[in-house]
């Protein structure tokens, strides 16, 4: 299978790099470039694409208001935003996530590292390293918003502590191994959650375990 990238970025050269990045892998293709979010959110829905590459700091739309336009519409359920972010934009991650953003990556990541990421996310995983995303989420309570998806009181107590690992930055295969389960019954569990919390992908349960207690950043 052949994942289609869009890719938005109001940097010409940097969508070119990227591009050809992206163009080099045998199961990836660029379906389409975007220099504003307003443009990403067109062609998102135009280009179908798998998977959106998608820069925060963007004329005309931001990609945290452009990542929340597609995911909110329903014919775009199946498009997946990796978000890209610098060092100094660290603030701005849970808002990527809480717009429904699946992960994100900072810029000057290694080449192999991005085109990992977007296989990663194309496959419904979320690309969340656990150190970073402890520290960005214990940020963002200290200003905290209204969950966007329902809290864990609906949980049984397995699921809350597949939850918990979950927002740990743990996979599948990881949260079997911790449980003493199959990694099928843990994907299953996962599944579960998600259709009782609503939650769009692992990115959105991330913020649920943190927001519920359920994990105390940095109680690791």
């Amino acid at each position: 299978m052949t994942i289609r990238v869009l890719l938005a970025d109001d940097q010409t050269l940097v969508r070119a790099a990227f591009a050809v990045l992206v163009e080099s892998a045998r199961d990836m293709e660029v379906v389409g470039q975007a220099g504003t979010g307003r443009e990403a959110v067109a062609l998102a829905a135009s280009a179908r694409a798998d998977v959106v590459v998608m820069d925060i700091r963007m004329p005309d739309l931001d990609g945290i208001a452009a990542t929340r336009l597609i995911a909110a519409d329903e014919d775009l359920a199946g498009v997946r935003v990796l978000v890209l972010t610098t060092y100094d934009t660290d603030e701005h991650i849970m808002a990527a996530l809480r717009a429904g953003a699946s992960g994100f990556l900072v810029k000057d990541t290694h080449p192999a590292v991005l085109l990992d990421g977007i296989r990663t996310v194309a496959a419904g995983e979320s690309l969340l390293s656990p150190g970073p995303t402890a520290r960005l989420i214990a940020r963002a309570l200290r200003a905290p918003e209204a969950p966007s998806t329902g809290g864990p009181e609906g949980l049984s107590g397995r699921e809350r502590e597949v939850l918990a690992l979950v927002a740990r930055g743990l996979n599948n295969t990881e949260v079997a191994e911790a449980l003493g389960l199959s990694p099928l019954t843990a994907k299953t569990h996962v599944s579960r959650i998600m259709g009782k919390l609503g939650a769009r992908d692992r990115a959105q349960l991330v913020i649920v375990g943190y927001e519920s207690g359920l994990v105390v950043p940095g109680g690791g």
